[in-house]
């Protein structure tokens, strides 16, 4: 690959299996002479781990998962000079994991029964005990605490001596009952066979309706109902994510050992997912808890710094809080997630005077960012709050449902933030000349630009996906797999061609860089953004009055 002359050149976001089914199909794309010099990096999200849920985001371990990748994959990416992004998810690892498979057999003997966090035991003398075996906190000490999802965070688990200890779980949770036969209950509880029969018929029925043992009806079979129940709970399975312990002594080892190992795939940047639930204390938020956040993060830092690699600390906050000034006043890259919904505010209102503020407080506060259009998630309208008027974000998602995208409300919390799940293209109106402004702007934005394949693609919104994936699938509005032969055929289109020589100018073009010159004026329905960096010059020239640009350098 020829040189990168930027320290932030373009950097690839997908899935290991976006591009054609697995992580080589990517690779051999990236190896094509219409790929060259178009990425300095590759961001592949975490399913290219051993993962169950969420889409990789529910690890088991981070060992490279063979249906989707193996090591050959990486050493084709190092070969082509490109650096990776890997996710570590720091708050949570699967039920499926070694460590609470290990609990799940030996309870209390188990090496690993504090690496996650144990509900009562952390809320010990701050509340009062349930009827069903777990920790009610007393009001003061959760009434500003912030919640994913309805309820306490928990899941009880069985304990092989048939206890049911609480663990704490911000996430997704799933419990799952074996549908037991005659056999089993004859077994169970040493009643006859032919009653056995009526009486699984019977258990079955009521688990396909969604009930727990504890619900079921078991009129008629009243002489062993507890013999059931405890059959049942006794030999259920769990999926979900569980929250860990920060203060073992086993989970930061487990965190090095996750930074070694992601080092070693190639990774020069980390993507810390969920960070700001990690550190737990009675009586706070748990949720960016101050100092805590902050000192957990120059731990793993320190841990960072001995594999080099750079931390960037994912979240969501509105950009009238200042998470993400107080991010980069910590010494870390942040997310640029302020972007996607001011470039579609510019092309609404034929003005980039917004734009164009927010891209000189990046550089008046030497806040380093990693900036996108579409990514994984939805495009984070309302982490515009206080940058825009509310009628103007109200406007945004307006604009962007109107043209298919599904609103994401969060946790049902209108105001909390809304995320509108939507291709890019779709949300500029699957219009080619606003989707080539756009990524020319993203070129000219301080900040590393991540491209979304699907962008990159000119994808639309794949309602087909979200009907198949069901209630919780809105996400897949932008997540469609592309075969080899869609990559194919859609590299000779213009908008994709057009968006590549974008990539590779900015990828090669020595007036770039993170502590480059940068200037940025706007007149009417005009901006002008430069850069200069060691004798050499690149100016882009935007009108949004008819999405025209062009770019001049020297």
């Amino acid at each position: 690959m020829a040189k990168n002359y930027t320290d932030n050149g373009p950097m690839l976001n997908a899935y290991p299996d976006s591009m054609g089914g697995r992580l080589d199909d990517v690779v051999t794309l990236l190896e094509k002479d219409e790929l060259k010099d178009v990425f300095q990096s590759f961001y592949i999200l975490p399913s290219i781990f051993n993962t169950d849920l969420d889409r990789g985001f529910s690890v088991i371990d981070y060992s490279i998962n063979r249906e989707m990748a193996k090591k050959e994959d990486l050493d084709r990416l190092r070969a082509l000079g490109m650096n990776l992004k890997l996710d570590f998810i720091l708050n949570h690892l699967s039920v499926l994991s070694p460590q609470f498979q290990d609990i799940l057999e030996k309870g209390d003997a188990s090496e690993y029964r504090d690496f996650f966090i144990d509900w009562n035991r952390f809320w010990e003398g701050c509340g009062e005990m349930t009827p069903e075996g777990y920790i009610q906190p007393d009001d003061k000490y959760i009434k500003d605490m912030f919640f994913r999802k309805p309820g306490l965070p928990i899941l009880m688990v069985r304990m092989p001596d048939g206890k049911d200890v609480p663990y704490w779980n911000t996430f997704y949770q799933e419990v799952k009952y074996m549908r037991p036969d005659a056999i089993d209950l004859v077994g169970a509880t040493g009643i006859q066979y032919l009653t056995a029969e009526k009486l699984a018929a019977k258990i079955n029925a009521a688990l396909d309706e969604g009930k727990t043992p504890a619900e079921m009806d078991f009129t008629g079979y009243e002489d062993c109902k507890d013999a059931v129940i405890d059959y049942l709970e006794s030999h259920r399975k769990y999926l979900g994510q569980m929250d860990l312990n920060i203060k073992s002594p086993l989970v930061w080892e487990h965190y090095e050992n996750t930074l070694k190992a992601l080092s070693e795939y190639g990774a020069k940047i980390v993507r810390l997912d969920a960070f700001a639930y990690a550190p737990k204390e009675p009586g706070k938020k748990n949720f960016l808890n101050e100092p805590d956040t902050w000192d957990v993060l120059e731990k793993v830092r320190k841990l960072a710094d001995k594999y080099g690699v750079e931390l960037l600390p994912e979240i969501h906050a509105s950009y009238g809080e200042g998470t993400y000034e107080t991010v980069a006043k910590a010494g870390y890259m942040t997310y640029d997630f302020f972007l996607p919904g001011l470039l579609i505010d510019a092309m609404e209102k034929k003005s980039g005077a917004d734009l164009a503020r927010w891209a000189q407080e990046m550089i008046d506060k030497k806040i380093r960012v990693v900036n996108m259009l579409g990514c994984h998630d939805g495009i984070p309208l309302l982490d515009l709050k206080g940058l825009l008027p509310e009628e103007e974000i109200q406007n945004l998602i307006k604009v962007t449902v109107d043209r298919g995208g599904l609103v994401k409300d969060l946790h049902g919390k209108k105001n909390m933030y809304y995320q509108v799940n939507a291709t890019y293209y779709s949300a500029l109106g699957d219009d080619d000349q606003k989707m080539l402004l756009a990524r020319a702007i993203q070129m000219f934005m301080p900040g590393k630009p991540q491209v979304w394949y699907l962008d990159l693609f000119a994808g639309k919104n794949d309602h087909e996906a979200v009907k198949r994936a069901g209630a919780a699938g809105h996400k897949e509005i932008n997540r469609t797999n592309l075969s080899p032969e869609d990559m194919a055929e859609r590299l000779t289109w213009p908008v994709v061609q057009k968006q590549l020589e974008l990539l590779r100018f900015r990828n090669t073009n020595p007036a770039f860089g993170f502590d480059a010159e940068f200037s940025v004026n706007t007149e009417g329905t005009k901006m002008e953004m430069t850069w200069k960096n060691n004798g050499h010059t690149a100016t882009l020239k935007a009108d949004f009055a008819d999405y025209s640009y062009s770019i001049e350098e020297a």
